[in-house]
């Protein structure tokens, strides 16, 4: 007869706790100091907001309608996938949202590149483009760099 508290009664509700402890751990991800340089690349994409985009349309009023179509679409992946999936992920640890940031932020850094070509190309017959504003760039690398690092993030899980 086993005393109460001994290995024979502990043993199976420890090794369910073991297990579930296991399992949580294999649905996410650490972040470690990747996760503070994804944060400031985060703040870096909320202060290219602010900076002029378009002319002089700034972050937010292209992510409002103004300056254009494409830069309207980077705008827009770039803060969803960038700021607001990013800091769901970082908050989460989930892997599946890393995956989800990685992949978003390499689409979001296609439509970077459109948004940078956009503002280069002409506008007119023969008419020069205005060129991307500062703010337009740094989102865009930015997002390139958030991109890379969520994808180090996903494939790191073993």
């Amino acid at each position: 007869m086993t005393e109460p508290g001994t290995s024979a009664e502990v043993g199976p509700q420890l090794t369910e706790e073991i297990d579930q402890a296991g399992q949580r751990a294999s649905r996410t991800v650490e972040l470690g100091r990747r996760g503070f340089t994804i944060a400031v690349f985060i703040f870096v994409l909320l202060i290219a907001q602010l900076l002029p985009w378009v002319g002089e349309h700034r972050g937010y009023e292209v992510l409002a309608g103004q300056g254009g179509g494409i830069p309207q679409l980077f705008a827009a992946t770039s803060t969803v996938i960038g700021v607001l999936a990013g800091a769901l992920a970082l908050v989460t640890r989930r892997w599946w949202v890393s995956w989800c940031c990685a992949a978003g932020g390499w689409f979001a850094s296609v439509d970077g590149l459109l948004a940078v070509w956009s503002q280069q190309s002409a506008h007119a017959s023969g008419a020069a483009g205005g060129g991307p504003g500062i703010g337009l760039l740094l989102a865009w690398a930015a997002t390139i760099v958030l991109a890379t690092l969520w994808m180090r993030t996903a494939f790191s899980r073993s």
